[in-house]
């Protein structure tokens, strides 16, 4: 019967004294057995059936307290090493007075154990630069911080490689993939013994550091870094000199290892911010989780058109009058209270919903201004101001969208201003220049935002059709007491002049300003001095009493 199983089998017998001995067995299991390492010349001599796990299995089957009867277990070690699976199985007693019996049957797993580690290896290596990926690196975290002790700490660096993806695109995919390898190598070469180099994301390296002084040794780590991929690359016959922004998080016990890398991650956004390697601060994380938070409730208050826009009268300072108003968007949430657009946009941007609050505050202002001229009786004499984010100008249709809202509210584009930065044209020049164009064709008048606090070109202000120049508050509020406050001032008064454009100032706020301004020849402006933003009611009432 033994000789039939396709498998190594035999029959084991367990006397009354509790002795283990082979009673059959079949070719395969004697073939098994002599390639092992058991080298008893009697099998029922052999140490596993004395003691040991497998005699333990057998005991513990025979008296009933394991059920399952089964067992995995290595024979040998290193390359030699086989992998073995012992499988129990209840046998009759020929006799009441018989010795129990059970069939015990083994199965070798070796090759399918070394195809799972093979195949985890392979799950667990970047295939491009051969270091371990981010699986991988996660659990060199997770064993890192079981052995955290009072006298070793461990910290995680992320590297993210800057302007990567201009490169790739540039120099096409292959450079890229150089670039990488060629990045990974220098990486290499940063390390100590035992610091951990995993290639985690695109163009992002993470890095386990153990500390011996604390977190000065993960911010030597990070110089040495900095220091040796400074030198340029030579890729495809040409030098490329690659910056990289560096964040930092300190092991502690107990830390997830998931949170110990977006900590870490956290703080590269900072380093980017500051051109420095950053350690995470906590604070970041709450950030963070309020960014997330609020992204997560703006949403839901487009979708229930719970966000306003208020209107911040533009001036004439020549007349007096209200030329015009700039529309701001405002929210106020339930629980939060009030949301500054400082928080907010940036939020918006980041997260894409930019598109769809741009485009509703385009619809609303348009609506407003054809309320108005309706609930006058004529035409007003003013126009309103809509702020164009970087992003809609480099993801939307900004043509279409203005040319839809004045369908629908039957304004004509002269009674728009779209208000633009200078990054809108700084990130996109070929795309900024047909946006300007599209919006021109409408009739829509255009204006460059915040001039003089980015990377103003004089090229683009004599290429672009640019109608107003708005000079940025923080020149104007220096005016007063910042003689180089003014002289800026007076340049950009004076460009625009000769460009043949208009210029609004912002941020006035005595009528100290505003009539140096005035005299100046700043065309118009607005500021506290002038009016807060107002609701769209107060707006038409602040237009009635500057008109009287």
């Amino acid at each position: 019967m033994l000789d039939a199983l396709p498998i190594a089998a035999a029959v084991i017998e367990r006397a009354l004294t509790g002795r283990l001995s082979v009673a059959a067995h079949n070719k395969r299991f004697f073939d098994t057995v002599r390639l092992s390492t058991c080298t008893a010349p009697d099998w029922n001599e052999a140490e596993c059936l004395r003691g040991g796990p497998i005699a333990e299995l057998i005991q513990n089957f025979f008296d009933g307290t394991d059920t399952v009867g089964e067992l995995d277990f290595r024979d040998g070690e290193g390359l030699s090493a086989r992998y073995l699976r012992v499988k129990l199985a209840p046998l009759p007693r020929e006799d009441e007075a018989a010795a129990p019996r059970c069939l015990l049957s083994v199965v070798d797993r070796t090759v399918e154990v070394q195809a799972e580690r093979t195949l985890r290896a392979e799950m667990l290596r970047d295939s491009l630069t051969g270091l371990p990926n981010r699986l991988a690196f996660t659990e060199a975290i997770e064993q890192a911080g079981k052995d955290v002790v009072r006298d070793s700490r461990h910290a995680v660096l992320v590297v993210d490689m800057l302007r990567f993806s201009r490169i790739n695109e540039s120099m096409g995919s292959l450079a890229g993939d150089e670039l990488l390898i060629t990045f990974a190598r220098r990486l290499i070469l940063a390390l100590r013994a035992g610091d951990v180099l995993a290639r985690t994301g695109g163009n992002e390296f993470g890095v386990l550091v153990s500390l011996r002084r604390g977190v000065a040794d993960a911010v030597k780590a990070a110089e040495r870094i900095q220091q040796i991929v400074s030198t340029p690359f030579k890729i495809s016959d040409l030098e490329i000199r690659v910056e990289c922004a560096i964040g930092v998080a300190l092991m502690n016990a107990g830390h997830d290892a998931e949170e110990l890398f977006r900590n870490a991650q956290l703080a590269v956004k900072q380093a980017k911010l500051e051109g420095r390697p950053q350690v995470y601060e906590p604070k970041q994380s709450t950030e963070a989780r309020r960014r997330f938070s609020i992204e997560t409730e703006l949403r839901r208050a487009l979708d229930k058109d719970e966000l306003k826009l208020f209107y911040q009268p533009l001036i004439d300072l020549r007349s007096g009058q209200v030329a015009g108003f700039e529309a701001l968007a405002r929210w106020t949430h339930a629980d939060r209270g009030e949301i500054t657009p400082t928080e907010f946009i940036p939020v918006a941007e980041e997260s894409g919903l930019i598109l769809h609050l741009g485009r509703w505050a385009m619809d609303k202002a348009a609506q407003t201004l054809a309320h108005w001229d309706r609930a006058v009786g004529e035409t007003l004499p003013l126009y309103v101001g809509v702020n164009l984010s970087a992003i809609q100008v480099a993801r939307d249709n900004i043509a279409d969208m203005v040319s839809s809202s004045l369908k629908a509210s039957g304004l004509t584009g002269d009674r728009l201003t779209l208000e633009l930065t200078e990054s809108s044209i700084v990130q996109d020049p070929a795309r900024a220049t047909r946006v300007f164009h599209a919006l021109k064709a409408l009739d829509a008048t255009v204006a460059m935002d915040d001039f003089g606090t980015g990377y103003s070109s004089l090229a683009y202000l004599q290429r672009l059709p640019i109608d107003v120049l708005k000079i940025d508050k923080s020149f104007v509020s220096g005016m007063m007491v910042d003689p180089d406050a003014v002289a800026i001032v007076r340049a950009v008064l004076s460009l625009a002049e000769a460009l043949g454009m208009s210029t609004t100032a912002e941020g006035i706020e005595t009528v100290e300003l505003a009539t140096t301004l005035a005299t100046l020849g700043c065309a118009s402006g607005q500021g506290y001095y002038f009016a807060k933003p107002l609701e769209a009611d107060a707006a038409l009432d602040y237009w009635k009493s500057r008109r009287r």
